[in-house]
């Protein structure tokens, strides 16, 4: 079975879907004329949303769907504390941060603070892409090396550089040619030796870059391996790899962009789960609720290493509104308690999916941590079932519930709403995915 890009994962395709008709087809049309082959759209029959809230979009028709897959607006669409605090700075200032702002250095050491010692500086950007990019330049430079480590179905972002090590991203071709890549961990339900295999690949990765001579510089992985298929268990799998990597004079970057911020319920941070230490981490999408930010957090030598050759500004990251919608998003999370609330509903859903998977045989596995859950569907053989997985997430859309999809092969459902999902959108889902799977006649 051949691997699938992340951009054909459950997207529209004229060519594959019936004549849509009325005003929607009309818009399909301008967007395809405006935004060309880059038009990039979910489900056989589109949406349009006009307004959000919660956990919850409302279509153009004033309809309402359950967001289970949106992790940008992290602790909830238009969380009016977010929206007042970006709304209130932009009626006094927005400008570069290469000015001194209070507000600016107060989210830096609010959230530095969050990290272990060795992680100490900040660096501002707008978004995963651009936090990624710096980083594998942190490393390079850092290291004098040139090696890239990283998982099978990755996904970075889209920087020239960060594309490179996003082979989910390759739709023709391969990865760049000091690009290694890794088998995510497998389930716990294969394997009880998930770290020692994962440590293992590794290994074996770092020896052929070095072969290669190109040597390892980083290991850039995310927590909870989210495009592969949503990996999370055991906790601490990742030591054994980060030892590797560390022997080999290579850094170890942490891609926080998924399971940062809470998504896990047991930590702010995936990385802590596993017991381990970043020398960098990068953060995105959740950091601003939908306003655009990212950062890397690094060791301050790398960054001094780098600067001095290279130097490094971004105009708009760390902006004075950028610091007030991350300094609201963290108020939230504290003050609304959404990584305990992850921890609970998480645990919930995942029990109400096992519960599914004993009536359901299409449904192969329920893995996951705090609110970022992969469901594998498969075949009556046990092989994955790519086609039952964009059928089930479009039967979801038909009522109103709305899911992504990750893995190699595209047929892990990808569970991952706003934080502040309850345990009665859990039971809705559940119910929904269930009553698809039996129309579906996978049941």
């Amino acid at each position: 079975m051949e691997s699938r890009p992340i951009l054909a994962l459950n997207a529209y395709d004229p060519r594959e879907s019936a004549a849509l008709g009325g005003p929607l087809e009309a818009q399909l049309a301008r967007r395809a004329a405006a935004f060309g082959a880059a038009s990039v759209l979910f489900y056989d029959r589109p949406l349009e949303f006009l307004r959000g809230s919660g956990c919850t979009l409302i279509d153009a028709a004033g309809v309402e769907y359950l967001d289970a897959y949106n992790n940008v607006p992290s602790v909830g669409h238009c969380h009016p504390h977010v929206v007042q605090a970006v709304t209130r700075q932009l009626g006094l200032l927005n400008v570069h941060n290469r000015y001194l702002h209070p507000g600016t250095l107060d989210y830096a050491e609010r959230l530095l603070a969050t990290f272990p010692a060795p992680l100490s500086n900040l660096t501002l950007t707008c978004t995963g892409s651009e936090s990624n990019d710096l980083a594998l330049r942190l490393a390079a430079t850092f290291t004098g090396r040139r090696g890239v480590i990283v998982t099978e179905a990755a996904y970075h972002g889209n920087t020239a550089l960060v594309t490179e090590v996003s082979p989910t991203l390759v739709q023709q071709g391969a990865v760049a040619p000091i690009v290694r890549l890794v088998p995510a961990p497998r389930s716990m339900r294969q394997s009880a030796r998930v770290a020692e295999e994962f440590a293992a690949h590794v290994t074996a990765a770092i020896a052929d870059l070095e072969r290669a001579g190109a040597g390892c510089s980083a290991l850039l992985v995310d927590g909870i391996f989210s495009s592969d298929g949503i990996f999370a268990q055991p906790p601490g799998l990742l030591r054994g790899a980060v030892e590797a990597v560390h022997r080999a004079g290579g850094l170890y970057i942490a891609d926080e962009v998924q399971c940062g911020f809470g998504r896990t319920g047991d930590a702010l941070w995936g990385f802590q789960r596993h017991g381990v230490t970043p020398d960098v981490v990068t953060l995105g999408k959740p950091m601003g609720n939908g306003y655009p930010m990212g950062g890397v957090v690094a060791r301050p030598e790398l960054l001094e290493a780098f600067c001095a050759r290279f130097g490094y500004f971004n105009t708009f990251g760390g902006s004075p509104v950028a610091a007030a919608a991350g300094n609201a998003v963290l108020d939230v999370l504290e003050g609304e308690g959404l990584m305990d609330n992850a921890a609970r509903v998480g645990a919930q859903l995942r029990a109400r999916l096992q519960e599914l998977a004993l009536r359901q045989p299409a449904v192969g596995d329920v893995r996951g941590a705090g609110l970022y859950v992969g469901v594998d569907l498969v075949d009556p053989t046990g092989a994955p079932a790519p086609a039952l997985a964009r059928a089930v997430m479009n039967g979801l859309r038909e009522r109103r519930v709305l899911i992504g999809a990750a893995g190699k092969f595209g047929h892990v459902l990808k569970i991952r709403p706003p934080l502040c999902f309850s345990a009665a959108h859990a039971e809705r889902l559940v119910a929904a995915l269930d009553e698809v799977l039996s129309d579906l006649g996978a049941g």
